[in-house]
């Protein structure tokens, strides 16, 4: 049997009110309330995991560019998120640079912690 150990996420945001009058820099920090999205890495890869105000695990996602990746989360008309983006509390990244990794990672989150909106993947339904 081989055991996976779950990755520490080392950046974890959470939704802030926006208070009136107050604007962003951000696109999506003025929309979503992220006020810390600029602390998501750029140019490094890893997953990515949406949770609500609960704490349950909404959506997983890997990339090799995480910011660019979390921001299309938020605006594509395509992303598997784009009916839940309200329910998002808080967006916790892990920072895995090997893509090999990363895919194994993202499985076995997807189905120790059964997030709610991945339906790839998806091996306990």
């Amino acid at each position: 049997m081989i055991k996976i150990d779950m990755p520490s996420p080392e950046i974890v945001i959470t939704k802030k009110r926006n208070l009136a009058g107050e604007t962003s820099g951000s696109e999506i920090s003025s929309v979503y309330g992220f006020t810390e999205y600029h602390r998501i890495p750029r140019d490094k890869g890893g997953l990515i995991l949406f949770f609500n105000k609960d704490e349950e695990l909404l959506f997983v996602g890997k990339a090799r560019k995480l910011r660019p990746r979390v921001k299309k989360h938020f605006e594509d008309t395509v992303s598997p998120m784009k009916k839940y983006r309200d329910e998002v509390y808080k967006i916790a990244v892990c920072l895995v640079e090997d893509p090999m990794e990363r895919e194994i990672y993202e499985t076995y989150i997807i189905n120790t912690l059964k997030a709610k909106y991945n339906i790839e993947k998806v091996f306990y339904r």
